[in-house]
């Protein structure tokens, strides 16, 4: 007597999966929790930055207000005791290209380019020392500059600030950007870049580097007379904390 089973003739024994495919689906298995854990991990990192982010942000607006009192503090003891106070030495100039290349001898081609100044607008942060002040006195008739303030610096940055990553020019929006580029030097958020280059800090040549000139657009209302220098009423050549008021018109 036969005993009854519950398969029918259309059941076929199943085939082994091939080794092939195997492999394959334990690649991709590994390969979707290594993205899960990159994920996590990059997570993780984002949120200490934010809070180092934070803590730079506040220990640096103390210590510009600390600045900017000792300065009122100082003009203040000067005038009450009938003296002359004297202001301290910009480190830094902003730079912006008001002409273009007609006239243009080579010798002041090559000073524009060395300043990264290709352009018409294009602007960029310069360290004042004996020889950049040498070459910006050879292109005071094709530039304007003076001596912007923190909240200059800042503004431009934070809006119209971009980093050369790969060769490429990228936006500024995330501090993760500057941390790849720069966390080396200590220098791990948009904050620590603003820092870095108002105090013309000790990373100053390689921060000033990683960010792309700027590309503003024309002044508000257009330029006076790009002819004349600044103290002549026109545009050109040094305009010292006056390059804010310009910076605003182009910001």
């Amino acid at each position: 007597m036969s005993v009854p089973t519950n398969k029918t003739s259309t059941d076929k024994p199943k085939t082994p999966k091939p080794e092939i495919l195997k492999v394959a689906l334990t690649r991709k298995k590994k390969a979707f929790q290594k993205k899960i854990n990159e994920k996590k991990n990059e997570h993780r990192r984002s949120g200490a930055l934010k809070q180092i982010a934070m803590r730079n942000a506040q220990r640096y607006a103390k210590e510009y207000r600390t600045e900017h009192n000792r300065l009122i503090t100082n003009r203040r003891i000067a005038k009450n005791t009938g003296n002359f106070f004297v202001e301290p030495e910009a480190k830094v100039v902003f730079v912006v290209r008001i002409r273009g290349i007609n006239g243009v001898s080579p010798k002041v081609r090559k000073a524009l380019q060395l300043l990264r100044l290709r352009q018409i607008n294009n602007a960029t942060f310069v360290k004042v020392n004996k020889a950049t002040l040498q070459i910006l006195k050879l292109v005071e008739p094709y530039v304007t500059y003076g001596s912007p303030s923190q909240q200059t610096v800042q503004n431009l940055i934070y809006k119209r600030g971009y980093g050369k990553v790969n060769h490429q020019r990228k936006a500024l929006n995330d501090n993760t950007i500057v941390q790849k580029k720069l966390g080396s030097l200590g220098v791990n958020c948009i904050d620590d870049v603003v820092h870095e280059i108002f105090t013309v800090g000790p990373n100053f040549k390689q921060v000033n580097n990683f960010l792309w000139p700027f590309k503003l657009p024309p002044p508000l209302g257009g330029y006076k007379k790009i002819a004349n220098h600044f103290v002549e009423g026109g545009d050109a050549g040094n305009r010292e904390h006056f390059i804010n008021d310009l910076v605003k018109q182009m910001n």
